[in-house]
């Protein structure tokens, strides 16, 4: 399974859109099916998905574009790699538009309902069966002088359901932020968890909302956590919790850069992957692991902590969102949130807490994730396992608990950092240049195990 940690159509504070383009690989000798799923960055809502097949050794890309008929985003590809539905089918080929439906009608969550808001999210890439060469399916998806037949060579659900083997991992891929008018450009790579699913083929018909991340088959989490220790732990079948328990962390850490001479600015990414499964429309506390319920346009907000230094390890002192959350004080509210600083909103994120650093051109800064905050549930920020946990030291020793705690939330993202100056004069004779660049930095990440 991928994780990519966000996409964006949305427009920098000049007015500049981006793209996020996208590649997958199958770095494997045999064809594969896997389900593409982009998930809009509030709650978490399908906006498109679809099969994706990949030819033994293949590699597919595609650009999430600004969708400028509806005010959405859409998804557009040249690759020849089979998918399901055929993005030739589409009435906008080769572009397939970014829907609302998971978010409105019956689906309406109160946090708006406008295509606008699928123009910032994640997405998900989720093996589903892996094909025989010599199968109907096999040949169908199999590149034969750079093109496969697909359609042509009876490439159908029912053929691929047929068809399908057991999974064998194996997949990679990478995404590109890239604003051509801004003259920016930025990189993130997938997470990649291993051995998600063990049983046997996983496929699901093109329309169908399966596989998703709570079907991990065994729902065994295996983590390298505190002094090199690796924990095993058992959950239930059918929830998400094995796929959370690798990605727990009570705190990440990152830099930031907001140096006036090179008009530096930072915003970092924060996505939740499986906040959707534990959190139900309405008011109060979340049933488990995070704190509060989706209330409309307030979210579901998670109380943190900030605390920053800067290069020289001088601390900032309190820090506070501002505007605060609607909850009051520091808390991210979405399944996809932008950290920004001092209003650099170098994404343009619609989905963006403030920092105001007030002092401080560069450093870097630790969020945190409590548990035990009061007013929440006794579950808040910690996931509690009582099946089974094996904990095996560094030197080969493995002792067994009953219960054990998981402390934080599950999250992933980067940091960056774009350093703008705009037009320079360089060389003898002096010559105008483009000066604009940045970086991207993964989270460093602390993990507790009780």
């Amino acid at each position: 399974m991928l994780l990519f940690p966000y996409y964006t159509t949305r427009a920098d504070n000049a007015g500049n859109a981006f793209s996020t383009l996208v590649s997958v690989v199958n770095a494997t000798p045999l064809a594969k099916a896997v389900r593409v799923r982009f998930l809009e960055g509030k709650h978490s809502r399908t906006v498109l998905n679809f099969t994706l097949f990949l030819s033994p050794f293949d590699m597919w890309t595609a650009a999430i574009l600004p969708d400028l008929d509806n005010g959405g985003a859409r998804i557009g590809t040249v690759d020849t790699s089979c998918t399901l539905p055929a993005f030739a089918a589409s009435p906008t080929a080769p572009f397939i538009r970014f829907g609302n439906e998971g978010y409105t009608g019956v689906n309406a969550d109160g946090a708006g309902t406008s295509l606008d808001r699928n123009r910032e999210g994640f997405f998900e890439v989720i093996e589903m069966a892996t094909f025989n060469a010599s199968s109907p399916t096999g040949r169908a998806v199999t590149h034969v002088n750079g093109v496969p037949p697909c359609g042509a060579g009876g490439l159908s659900d029912t053929q691929a359901a047929a068809d399908a083997l057991p999974l064998t991992g194996g997949l990679f891929g990478g995404e590109t932020f890239i604003n051509v008018s801004s003259g920016t450009d930025y990189t993130a790579d997938a997470v990649a968890l291993a051995n998600f699913y063990q049983v046997g083929a996983n496929y699901f018909s093109f329309d169908s909302t399966l596989p998703e991340l709570s079907g991990a088959s065994p729902p065994l989490s295996k983590v390298d956590a505190v002094n090199g220790a690796v924990y095993q732990s058992l959950w239930s079948q059918g929830a998400a919790d094995a796929v959370s328990a690798v990605l727990m962390h009570d705190s990440l850490m990152n830099e930031f850069v907001l140096d006036t001479a090179t008009r530096s600015g930072t915003d970092w990414v924060v996505t939740m992957p499986t906040k959707r499964f534990y959190v139900p429309d309405g008011t109060g506390n979340a049933p488990t692991l995070f704190q509060r319920n989706f209330s409309s346009a307030s979210g579901s907000c998670d109380d943190i902590t900030l605390t920053l230094w800067d290069r020289e390890e001088r601390p900032a002192g309190a820090l506070a969102f501002a505007p605060p959350a609607p909850t009051g004080g520091n808390a991210l509210c979405w399944a996809a949130n932008v950290i920004t600083f001092n209003q650099s909103n170098v994404l343009g994120s619609q989905n963006a807490a403030n920092i105001p650093v007030p002092s401080f051109q560069n450093g870097w800064l630790s969020v945190g994730f409590p548990a035990g905050i009061a007013g929440a549930g006794l579950t808040a920020h910690k996931m509690i396992n009582a099946n089974f946990t094996s904990i095996t030291a560094q030197g080969g020793a493995t002792t067994f608990s009953n219960t054990s705690t998981y402390v934080g939330l599950p999250v992933i993202g980067f940091a960056l950092i774009s350093f703008a100056n705009g037009t320079l004069q360089v060389g003898t004779p002096p010559v105008n240049v483009l000066s604009n660049y940045g970086g991207d930095f993964r989270h460093k990440t602390n993990t507790t195990i009780q």
